[in-house]
């Protein structure tokens, strides 16, 4: 395949998975993010904003170390479930609820978005 039509290829694929990714995470949280980032606020803004990056992270790591499709979305697949069940487990170990971010606990969307963006940089590198 030449290489722009190469580079289209993972682009578009990437764009796809993330957009999935959001879709996906944002529906897991009991809260409406998109919603409460519109309303102004900063909590919801730095946990999905962490997650997000975490996530887009381990997707330049999977096209930096594969060179076809299917391992791309194969290692971009497990990627996305380590975010989600990183969410998940974070937000359990921590007792938090809907609450915090709905009340613009930025202490809680901070740390929420930096385990998300650490995990996610740690994923990248057990990519490679």
């Amino acid at each position: 395949m030449p290489a722009i039509a190469n580079y289209l290829v993972f682009l578009l694929l990437a764009a796809v998975l993330l957009l999935v990714f959001f879709v996906i995470y944002t529906r897991i949280t009991p809260y409406n993010e998109v919603l409460l980032i519109r309303q102004g606020n900063t909590a919801a803004a730095l946990s999905l904003s962490g997650a997000v990056i975490g996530f887009s992270l381990t997707i330049a790591s999977c096209i930096l170390h594969t060179s076809t499709i299917i391992p791309f979305v194969a290692w971009a697949s497990g990627a996305l479930v380590v975010q989600l069940l990183t969410y998940l487990v974070t937000t359990r170990l921590m007792s938090m609820s809907k609450e915090h971010i709905e009340s613009n606990n930025v202490a809680f969307g901070g740390i929420l978005g930096a385990v998300s963006l650490s995990v996610g940089a740690i994923n990248a590198a057990c990519i490679s």
